[in-house]
C-alpha cells in the first residue's frame, strides 16, 4: 500500500514537471508548496477551458508560453488566434520572436 501511494506521488510530480512549468518552489513550507501548485493547476485549467471554448488550434504548451501583462487590454481571443510566431535564432530553437524590431 505504501509503495502505491509513493508511486502516485511520483506520477503527480512527473505530470507537474511536464505540464505546469514549475521550475523551483519559492517557499519551503507545506503551505507555500501547496499554494504554488494550486495556482499553477488553476492557470493550466483556465488555459484549457479557453482553448476549448475558443477552439484554438495551437498546443497547450505554445499557449502557456504567451506572456501577457495584467494591465494589457488586448482581448484574449486576439492573443491566442492567428499568431505567427517565428524562430529567427537557429542557435536557440526554444526562443520565439514575437515582434520584429
Amino acid at each position: 500500500m505504501l509503495y502505491r501511494y509513493r508511486w502516485q506521488i511520483e506520477l503527480f510530480f512527473k505530470w507537474v514537471k511536464q505540464h505546469l512549468r514549475i521550475k523551483v518552489f519559492w517557499g519551503e513550507s507545506l503551505n507555500a508548496v501547496k499554494t504554488q501548485i494550486w495556482v499553477a493547476v488553476c492557470t493550466y485549467v483556465l488555459a484549457a477551458i479557453l482553448k476549448k471554448e475558443l477552439e484554438i488550434s495551437i498546443t497547450m504548451n505554445e499557449m502557456l508560453q504567451i506572456c501577457v501583462s495584467p494591465f494589457d487590454k488586448t482581448p484574449v481571443n486576439q492573443l491566442l488566434i492567428n499568431q505567427n510566431y517565428k524562430n529567427n535564432d537557429p542557435d536557440n530553437p526554444n526562443q520565439l520572436i514575437i515582434f520584429d524590431l
